[in-house]
């Protein structure tokens, strides 16, 4: 289904490293095809008195490329933590609103980010996490220098008019956040770094920083992306979901925050021993709109990654890092955490895809919010108003 039309123009502008700069993209919107953004819809109730978005916001298809181009699109995206970074020639594959990503560490140290997308004919320049001393395409076989720059074009002697100047990769804005590694492919997002700026002094005497890459685990899931956000964001469901997790956790303290563009939830582990509560016994989940997780613990962090595939899947990626990767006592804790948190993921799965036949029916329209419990879900869902408000003003 097209409803999104894409212009994109090359520009003679060029960055700091002489690579060749797309001009902004210029999105028009069908009208004939946009969803139907009600007024009422739209609008922003207090929390006692909103109702939850509309169902169709999970299941219409028209709001995948919404979703895409106008929410994550337009903000920042999680990569990968910067100690899979080390080296110059290291690189990580990703995904940011759609579009395949690269970032690499240059020669120079530097770390940039292109759209892993060669300028022949659209081949990827790599297809796994990997070092190399040049970006080859494994389509066609042309190779770029590792800050973006066109180096070999194989069978283009006899091309007229073909400057490899004009033909570089087309670079990605990048901020490094605490050792997270994000993009913006709009290139108009505030600064992560202001956004987040509070949360180090937040989660004293923990520190983000000096944690270390050890696993990655990816799962695919039969909903859309916003229902699996909307289950993260509210300690509602932990008793009827995760009983267990709300044994390990002091549900009566359970807290919620929001700031401008993340909330926090936040809660003390209950009395008694377990393999979170010896150090600092506290667990920080915040959620960075639209799409990131940090779940902060004792001596590990965990990320989600929330890419939407289509309409009713997703794609959720956990990437575990650690203050301690090789000791056996913390490997031991690690393969035990890792393992929970597995658990704790297919409970989440099974009633993520509950939910979306739910939302699928036609019993279900729209419902209401516990003001007790579920801020951080009207957090989220205000703010995709706010941008699903821009990409209707944009038609």
């Amino acid at each position: 289904m097209h409803f999104l039309r894409r212009v994109t123009t090359l520009g003679s502008a060029k960055n700091n490293d002489n690579q060749l700069i797309l001009s902004p993209k210029e999105m028009q919107i069908h009208s004939s095809s946009l969803p139907d953004f009600t007024e009422e819809d739209l609008s922003l109730a207090p929390l006692e008195q909103a109702e939850t978005i509309p169902s169709t916001w999970y299941t219409d298809p028209r709001f995948h490329e919404i979703d895409l181009r106008f929410v994550l699109g337009k903000t920042w995206q999680g990569v990968g933590h910067v100690s899979k970074l080390q080296n110059p020639g290291d690189q990580i594959v990703g995904e940011a609103a759609g579009n395949p990503i690269l970032v690499v560490r240059g020669d120079d140290h530097r770390l940039r980010a292109f759209f892993n997308v060669c300028r022949h004919r659209g081949g990827p320049l790599a297809i796994e996490d990997c070092n190399s001393k040049v970006l080859q395409c494994h389509y066609h076989g042309w190779t770029y220098l590792l800050d973006g720059s066109l180096r070999g074009t194989p069978k283009f002697n006899r091309v007229e008019l073909f400057d490899k100047k004009d033909f570089g990769l087309v670079p990605i804005r990048l901020e490094e956040w605490e050792g997270l590694v994000f993009v913006d492919l709009s290139g108009t997002a505030t600064s992560l770094n202001s956004i987040l700026k509070d949360i180090p002094a937040r989660i004293t005497p923990f520190d983000l920083k000096t944690k270390t890459f050890f696993r990655r685990v990816t799962y695919d899931i039969r909903c859309n992306w916003k229902v699996y956000i909307d289950n993260y964001l509210e300690g509602y469901h932990l008793p009827y979901v995760h009983p267990e997790l709300a044994k390990l956790l002091d549900y009566n303290h359970y807290v919620t925050e929001t700031s401008n563009f993340y909330s926090l939830q936040y809660s003390p582990f209950t009395e008694g021993e377990n393999f979170y509560s010896a150090d600092h016994g506290r667990a920080f989940y915040y959620f960075v709109f639209p799409n990131f997780m940090l779940n902060i613990l004792p001596g590990r962090l965990q990320t989600n990654l929330v890419l939407p595939v289509d309409h009713n899947h997703t794609r959720v990626i956990f990437d575990y890092c650690y203050d301690d990767i090789s000791s056996p006592k913390a490997l031991r804790m690690i393969e035990q955490d890792i393992e929970y948190s597995h658990k704790i993921q297919l409970e989440d799965i099974e009633i993520c895809e509950r939910v979306q036949k739910g939302l699928e029916s036609i019993a279900y329209h729209k419902g209401r919010f516990s003001p007790e419990t579920e801020l951080g879900v009207y957090h989220f869902q205000s703010l995709l108003k706010q941008f699903y408000r821009r990409a209707r003003n944009a038609s």
